[in-house]
């Protein structure tokens, strides 16, 4: 059976790109970056297809094992524009909409996405977090809003990076050797270094962690 949703967490989507921040500075006030996780025994995963179509997928893994529990996917029409930094705003109703179809809520949840290594410190994972009440982390491919060193060679390595005031947002973080590095970031009830603790242990010899690699290659199906 579905798990339903607190919808009174949540605000209006069909907004204007100024709406759309002020709603962003609201959201980011409300982010916590103290560790809030239970004893975590479900993990999951979520990316997106946004071809034509916002396309979620959210896999849910037991933890530590990492075995495949629940796959779900859900649909929802592009209607925000491109806006770089708004991006939420374009996928929040499709990831949404795919976390009223689980069967459960997991623990803790990693996006392919930034937390608060953003802009305004509210990237997807800490915006769907707050919506959510749920700790997240943002698992980016590239770096947003922030700077610092590569880690070296080695996996597990990893180097903090900051934005321009100097505050520590996320980590570069070498999950294989030969691979370029992945850019972690809490999203919400969670800090830094245990953000990047759940994504190596999360590691099964691919640059992604599982969650958010499962969740890739399930959005990218049709259906």
């Amino acid at each position: 059976m579905p798990h339903p949703l607190n919808l009174t967490n949540y605000h209006r989507w069909d907004v204007t790109p100024e709406e759309a921040r002020a709603i962003q500075l609201s959201l980011a006030g409300r982010v916590s970056l103290v560790p809030d996780l239970p004893d975590v025994g479900v993990i999951a995963g979520v990316d997106m297809s946004a071809t034509g179509i916002a396309r979620c997928a959210v896999v849910l893994l037991t933890y530590p094992d990492l075995d495949l529990i629940e796959t779900v996917r859900a649909e929802r029409p592009l209607d925000f524009p491109y806006v770089p930094g708004l991006l939420s705003f374009r996928e929040g109703p499709a990831v949404l909409a795919a976390f009223e179809k689980l069967s459960r809520m997991p623990d803790l949840a990693m996006f392919d996405g930034q937390g608060v290594a953003h802009p305004r410190k509210i990237g997807i994972a800490s915006h769907m977090g707050v919506l959510l009440d749920l700790p997240t982390i943002g698992v980016a491919k590239s770096p947003l809003a922030v700077r610092g060193e590569i880690p070296s060679p080695e996996p597990g390595d990893w180097t903090p990076w900051a934005n321009s005031k100097g505050e520590v947002l996320a980590a570069a973080v070498r999950t294989k050797a030969r691979s370029r590095p992945l850019y972690i970031s809490p999203g919400h009830r969670i800090d830094l270094p245990t953000a990047v603790r759940f994504v190596l242990s999360s590691i099964r010899g691919y640059r992604l962690p599982e969650p958010t690699r499962l969740a890739h290659n399930a959005a990218a199906i049709a259906g």
